[in-house]
Protein backbone atom coordinates (compact mmCIF):
# COMPACT_ATOMS: atom_id res chain seq x y z
CA UNK A 1 0.00 0.00 0.00
CA UNK A 2 2.77 2.43 1.00
CA UNK A 3 4.85 1.57 -2.07
CA UNK A 4 1.84 2.06 -4.32
CA UNK A 5 1.20 5.44 -2.76
CA UNK A 6 4.80 6.53 -3.36
CA UNK A 7 4.66 5.31 -6.97
CA UNK A 8 1.41 7.23 -7.57
CA UNK A 9 2.97 10.36 -6.08
CA UNK A 10 6.09 10.04 -8.19
CA UNK A 11 3.99 9.51 -11.32
CA UNK A 12 1.89 12.60 -10.61
CA UNK A 13 4.95 14.79 -10.10
CA UNK A 14 6.47 14.06 -13.51
CA UNK A 15 6.99 17.10 -15.74
CA UNK A 16 4.41 16.80 -18.51
CA UNK A 17 2.05 19.18 -20.34
CA UNK A 18 -0.60 18.48 -17.68
CA UNK A 19 1.74 19.24 -14.78
CA UNK A 20 2.93 22.45 -16.44
CA UNK A 21 -0.69 23.49 -16.95
CA UNK A 22 -1.45 22.69 -13.32
CA UNK A 23 1.48 24.79 -12.11
CA UNK A 24 0.47 27.85 -14.13
CA UNK A 25 -3.20 27.62 -13.12
CA UNK A 26 -2.31 27.08 -9.46
CA UNK A 27 -0.08 30.16 -9.35
CA UNK A 28 -2.59 32.40 -11.11
CA UNK A 29 -5.65 31.34 -9.12
CA UNK A 30 -4.03 31.02 -5.69
CA UNK A 31 -3.06 34.70 -5.68
CA UNK A 32 -6.74 35.62 -5.50
CA UNK A 33 -6.76 34.03 -2.07
CA UNK A 34 -4.91 37.08 -0.75
CA UNK A 35 -7.80 39.29 -1.85
CA UNK A 36 -10.31 36.93 -0.31
CA UNK A 37 -8.51 36.83 3.04
CA UNK A 38 -8.23 40.61 3.27
CA UNK A 39 -11.82 41.20 2.19
CA UNK A 40 -13.19 38.57 4.56
CA UNK A 41 -11.49 40.23 7.53
CA UNK A 42 -12.72 43.63 6.35
CA UNK A 43 -16.24 42.18 6.25
CA UNK A 44 -16.00 41.29 9.94
CA UNK A 45 -14.77 37.70 9.80
CA UNK A 46 -11.86 36.66 12.00
CA UNK A 47 -8.62 35.39 10.50
CA UNK A 48 -9.50 31.81 11.41
CA UNK A 49 -13.03 32.12 10.01
CA UNK A 50 -11.62 33.38 6.70
CA UNK A 51 -9.14 30.52 6.58
CA UNK A 52 -11.85 27.99 7.47
CA UNK A 53 -13.98 29.23 4.56
CA UNK A 54 -11.06 28.61 2.18
CA UNK A 55 -10.13 25.21 3.59
CA UNK A 56 -13.67 23.85 3.95
CA UNK A 57 -15.84 25.67 1.40
CA UNK A 58 -13.03 25.99 -1.16
CA UNK A 59 -14.79 27.41 -4.15
CA UNK A 60 -13.78 30.97 -4.92
CA UNK A 61 -17.04 32.23 -6.39
CA UNK A 62 -19.06 30.91 -3.46
CA UNK A 63 -16.62 32.37 -0.94
CA UNK A 64 -16.74 35.85 -2.46
CA UNK A 65 -20.53 35.62 -2.67
CA UNK A 66 -20.70 34.62 1.00
CA UNK A 67 -18.66 37.54 2.29
CA UNK A 68 -20.27 39.91 -0.24
CA UNK A 69 -23.76 39.17 1.07
CA UNK A 70 -22.52 39.47 4.66
CA UNK A 71 -20.79 42.80 3.93
CA UNK A 72 -23.96 44.14 2.31
CA UNK A 73 -25.93 43.39 5.47
CA UNK A 74 -27.60 40.20 4.27
CA UNK A 75 -28.59 37.50 6.73
CA UNK A 76 -26.35 34.45 7.36
CA UNK A 77 -29.04 32.30 5.72
CA UNK A 78 -28.98 34.44 2.56
CA UNK A 79 -25.17 34.33 2.47
CA UNK A 80 -25.11 30.55 2.89
CA UNK A 81 -27.83 29.95 0.32
CA UNK A 82 -26.16 32.20 -2.24
CA UNK A 83 -22.82 30.45 -1.76
CA UNK A 84 -24.48 27.04 -2.02
CA UNK A 85 -26.27 27.88 -5.26
CA UNK A 86 -23.05 29.08 -6.85
CA UNK A 87 -21.38 25.83 -5.84
CA UNK A 88 -24.04 23.57 -7.35
CA UNK A 89 -22.06 23.30 -10.59
CA UNK A 90 -19.38 21.38 -8.72
CA UNK A 91 -21.89 18.56 -8.26
CA UNK A 92 -22.14 18.26 -12.03
CA UNK A 93 -18.36 18.23 -12.27
CA UNK A 94 -18.18 15.47 -9.64
CA UNK A 95 -20.23 13.10 -11.79
CA UNK A 96 -17.85 13.65 -14.71
CA UNK A 97 -14.76 13.23 -12.54
CA UNK A 98 -16.11 9.98 -11.09
CA UNK A 99 -16.64 8.58 -14.59
CA UNK A 100 -13.25 9.84 -15.79
CA UNK A 101 -10.98 8.95 -12.87
CA UNK A 102 -12.96 6.42 -10.78
CA UNK A 103 -11.47 7.49 -7.42
CA UNK A 104 -12.13 5.17 -4.48
CA UNK A 105 -11.75 5.15 -0.71
CA UNK A 106 -10.16 8.25 0.79
CA UNK A 107 -9.25 9.47 -2.70
CA UNK A 108 -12.95 9.76 -3.43
CA UNK A 109 -13.45 12.12 -0.48
CA UNK A 110 -10.38 14.13 -1.42
CA UNK A 111 -11.50 14.31 -5.05
CA UNK A 112 -14.85 15.72 -3.93
CA UNK A 113 -13.06 18.46 -2.00
CA UNK A 114 -10.79 19.55 -4.87
CA UNK A 115 -13.36 19.31 -7.68
CA UNK A 116 -13.54 22.91 -8.89
CA UNK A 117 -13.65 24.72 -12.22
CA UNK A 118 -9.88 24.70 -12.63
CA UNK A 119 -9.22 21.05 -11.72
CA UNK A 120 -12.08 19.99 -13.97
CA UNK A 121 -10.70 22.08 -16.84
CA UNK A 122 -7.17 20.73 -16.37
CA UNK A 123 -8.45 17.15 -16.44
CA UNK A 124 -10.76 17.47 -19.44
CA UNK A 125 -8.10 19.33 -21.45
CA UNK A 126 -6.04 16.12 -21.54
CA UNK A 127 -6.65 13.11 -23.77
CA UNK A 128 -4.74 10.30 -22.06
CA UNK A 129 -5.95 8.83 -18.77
CA UNK A 130 -2.69 9.39 -16.84
CA UNK A 131 -2.56 13.01 -17.97
CA UNK A 132 -6.18 13.53 -16.94
CA UNK A 133 -5.40 12.25 -13.45
CA UNK A 134 -2.26 14.35 -13.28
CA UNK A 135 -4.07 17.50 -14.40
CA UNK A 136 -6.92 16.99 -11.96
CA UNK A 137 -4.92 16.11 -8.85
CA UNK A 138 -2.06 18.57 -9.28
CA UNK A 139 -4.39 21.45 -10.10
CA UNK A 140 -6.97 20.67 -7.41
CA UNK A 141 -4.47 19.99 -4.63
CA UNK A 142 -2.18 22.82 -5.72
CA UNK A 143 -4.94 25.43 -5.63
CA UNK A 144 -6.38 24.08 -2.37
CA UNK A 145 -3.03 24.50 -0.64
CA UNK A 146 -2.07 27.71 -2.43
CA UNK A 147 -5.47 29.38 -1.97
CA UNK A 148 -5.55 28.48 1.75
CA UNK A 149 -2.03 29.81 2.37
CA UNK A 150 -2.81 32.97 0.39
CA UNK A 151 -5.95 33.45 2.48
CA UNK A 152 -3.84 33.36 5.64
CA UNK A 153 -1.57 36.07 4.21
CA UNK A 154 -4.48 38.23 3.07
CA UNK A 155 -6.36 37.80 6.34
CA UNK A 156 -3.30 38.78 8.40
CA UNK A 157 -2.69 41.82 6.21
CA UNK A 158 -6.35 42.80 6.41
CA UNK A 159 -6.36 42.34 10.17
CA UNK A 160 -3.69 45.01 10.68
CA UNK A 161 -5.35 47.63 8.46
CA UNK A 162 -6.44 50.67 10.43
CA UNK A 163 -9.74 51.20 8.61
CA UNK A 164 -10.49 48.50 6.01
CA UNK A 165 -14.03 49.82 5.49
CA UNK A 166 -12.56 53.02 4.05
CA UNK A 167 -11.34 50.98 1.09
CA UNK A 168 -14.90 50.39 -0.07
CA UNK A 169 -15.58 46.76 0.75
CA UNK A 170 -18.62 46.29 -1.50
CA UNK A 171 -16.73 47.50 -4.56
CA UNK A 172 -13.65 45.48 -3.66
CA UNK A 173 -15.64 42.26 -3.35
CA UNK A 174 -17.23 42.84 -6.74
CA UNK A 175 -13.85 43.64 -8.31
CA UNK A 176 -12.25 40.51 -6.87
CA UNK A 177 -15.20 38.37 -7.95
CA UNK A 178 -14.99 39.78 -11.49
CA UNK A 179 -11.25 39.13 -11.53
CA UNK A 180 -11.94 35.49 -10.72
CA UNK A 181 -14.72 35.32 -13.32
CA UNK A 182 -12.97 37.13 -16.19
CA UNK A 183 -10.76 34.24 -17.45
CA UNK A 184 -13.90 32.11 -17.88
CA UNK A 185 -15.57 34.58 -20.26
CA UNK A 186 -14.09 33.16 -23.45
CA UNK A 187 -17.27 32.09 -25.24
CA UNK A 188 -20.67 33.57 -26.07
CA UNK A 189 -22.62 31.58 -23.48
CA UNK A 190 -20.61 32.71 -20.41
CA UNK A 191 -20.86 36.31 -21.58
CA UNK A 192 -24.62 36.02 -22.05
CA UNK A 193 -25.02 34.47 -18.61
CA UNK A 194 -22.88 37.19 -17.02
CA UNK A 195 -24.98 39.92 -18.63
CA UNK A 196 -28.28 38.32 -17.57
CA UNK A 197 -27.05 37.81 -13.98
CA UNK A 198 -25.84 41.42 -13.85
CA UNK A 199 -29.20 42.71 -15.10
CA UNK A 200 -31.09 40.65 -12.52
CA UNK A 201 -28.85 42.04 -9.78
CA UNK A 202 -29.23 45.67 -10.88
CA UNK A 203 -33.01 45.40 -11.25
CA UNK A 204 -33.45 43.67 -7.89
CA UNK A 205 -31.19 45.94 -5.81
CA UNK A 206 -33.70 48.81 -5.27
CA UNK A 207 -36.63 46.57 -4.36
CA UNK A 208 -35.32 43.67 -2.26
CA UNK A 209 -33.32 43.41 1.01
CA UNK A 210 -29.52 43.38 1.04
CA UNK A 211 -28.04 40.05 0.03
CA UNK A 212 -31.05 38.94 -1.99
CA UNK A 213 -29.91 40.34 -5.40
CA UNK A 214 -26.84 38.10 -5.50
CA UNK A 215 -29.02 35.21 -4.37
CA UNK A 216 -31.34 35.82 -7.33
CA UNK A 217 -28.37 36.07 -9.70
CA UNK A 218 -27.06 32.75 -8.37
CA UNK A 219 -30.46 31.16 -8.94
CA UNK A 220 -30.38 32.39 -12.54
CA UNK A 221 -27.00 30.74 -13.12
CA UNK A 222 -28.22 27.43 -11.68
CA UNK A 223 -31.37 27.51 -13.84
CA UNK A 224 -29.29 28.40 -16.90
CA UNK A 225 -26.87 25.56 -16.24
CA UNK A 226 -29.68 23.05 -15.73
CA UNK A 227 -31.43 24.00 -18.97
CA UNK A 228 -28.13 24.03 -20.90
CA UNK A 229 -27.24 20.56 -19.61
CA UNK A 230 -30.62 19.16 -20.65
CA UNK A 231 -30.35 20.69 -24.12
CA UNK A 232 -26.86 19.23 -24.51
CA UNK A 233 -28.06 15.74 -23.52
CA UNK A 234 -30.96 16.09 -25.96
CA UNK A 235 -28.57 17.01 -28.79
CA UNK A 236 -26.33 14.04 -27.94
CA UNK A 237 -29.29 11.63 -28.03
CA UNK A 238 -30.42 12.97 -31.39
CA UNK A 239 -26.88 12.70 -32.76
CA UNK A 240 -26.62 9.09 -31.58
Amino acid sequence: MGCEGRKDGEALLRVTPASRMAASITLAVSLYGISFGALAVAAGFSVWQAVALSVLMFTGGSQFAFIGVAAAGGSPAAAFTSATLLGVRNTLYAAQIKAMLSPSGLKRLLAAQVTIDESMAAATAQEAGPEQRRGFWLTGMGIWIGWSLATVIGALLGDVMADPEALGLDGAVVAAFLGLLWPRLKAAEPWALAVVAALVTVIAMPVVPAGVPILLAAAVTVLWGTVAARLERSRERRAA
